[in-house]
């Protein structure tokens, strides 16, 4: 159990200021002067962090927000915070001890130890025979807004034709992963043909393309999807969710968890096939895993089972230690990462 009044320097991934356009490593510092003391207050808990997820959706906490949104701006001058895998130090929470094993939903700091004064939004880890960072992945946030996107929103049927963009990333492989599980046929999209090799032999996409690669992305659907699409799952948006809009098939549906494409543009681009939507009878929405959260106990019933079957595969992209933090979320915008981009603070 931490003294109390151990105190010890605490390595943090600071934001400088408020970015616009694309980010840059020189955005984020590493503040190596702080310091925290590991004697937790009365209901909080002191953890340390393992594992730390980057996900795309941190680059519109990295600016000034003008209206509400559903998480709030980082602080310039302050450290980044997100979704983690840490281990309490010490604990002044009822339902947390020493040594218990932890997701940070999305509460955790970008740094070496963290006080958590909101420990209701930990989640226990009860499952330690997979790699602790799969929940930052599959097992955490990620996994939650595929199963959820598509069971729930999408409500897909054998035999469905199925689109995924960015389908390489840490959503998108599991999505066509699900997709296969449930008979459908499905395509993906992603940005370098070693990209592409995997979603067609590692993740048993039915097909897949290089976006990049592809001068007309209506006629690359066309040539997929020649009797069109039943579900789009969206990571991208712009000049790709036009296209897509332009080959549902009628009673469509379409899962909007994010779109990357968009989040550096001052100006986001706009749609102009939006009147399929009627025609078609398409239903698009919007969601956040967080609203699919008491389904999380379901979701490990279901998941883990798959994972010790080797029924679904999962990859991650490792950097490690807290100095690759910056440069491993800025490498989310360039396609930079290979699977689930994570962080590793420390071992266990």
């Amino acid at each position: 159990m931490a003294g109390d009044g151990e105190e010890v320097r605490n390595k943090q991934v600071v934001l400088k200021d408020y970015v616009s356009g694309m980010p840059k490593e020189s955005d984020m510092c590493i503040n190596t002067e702080s310091k925290i003391k590991l004697k937790a207050p009365d209901n909080a808990v002191v953890v340390k962090n393992l594992y730390l997820s980057c996900d795309p959706y941190m680059r519109s906490r990295m600016r000034k927000l003008d209206s509400p949104s559903f998480v709030d701006s980082f602080k310039p001058g302050s450290p980044l915070s997100g979704y983690g895998v840490a281990k309490v130090v010490s604990s002044g929470y009822p339902n947390l001890k020493e040594g218990d094993l932890v997701l940070a939903w999305g509460t955790t700091g970008w740094e070496q130890y963290s006080l958590i004064t909101a420990p209701e939004t930990l989640l226990k880890i009860q499952h330690t025979d997979v790699p602790l960072s799969y929940y930052t992945g599959i097992l955490g946030m990620p996994g939650m807004t595929a199963y959820a996107g598509f069971y729930e929103v999408c409500t897909p049927q054998k035999g469905e034709r199925v689109f995924v963009s960015a389908a390489s990333g840490a959503v998108g492989q599991l999505v066509g992963q699900f997709a296969k599980l449930s008979d459908c046929y499905v395509v993906g999209s992603a940005g370098s043909e070693q990209k592409v090799d995997l979603l067609k032999n590692k993740f048993g996409f039915d097909a897949a393309f290089n976006y990049k690669e592809e001068p007309d992305l209506d006629a690359a659907l066309k040539r997929h999807f020649p009797e069109g699409i039943d579900i789009y799952f969206e990571n991208v948006g712009g000049k790709m969710l036009d296209a897509v809009l332009a080959n549902m098939r009628v009673h469509g549906r379409i899962a909007v968890c994010g779109m990357i494409s968009q989040y550096n543009l001052e100006q986001p681009e706009g749609i102009h096939n939006l009147m399929s939507i009627i025609g078609k009878r398409v239903r698009m929405q919007g969601f956040l895993a967080g609203d699919f959260l008491h389904l999380y106990p379901k979701y490990l019933m279901t998941v883990l089972p798959y994972i010790k079957e080797n029924k679904i595969v999962y990859v991650e992209d490792i950097a490690e230690g807290i100095e690759s933090g910056p440069a491993a979320l800025v490498g989310l915008f360039t396609g930079r990462n290979v699977g689930k981009q994570v962080v590793c603070v420390a071992k266990e």
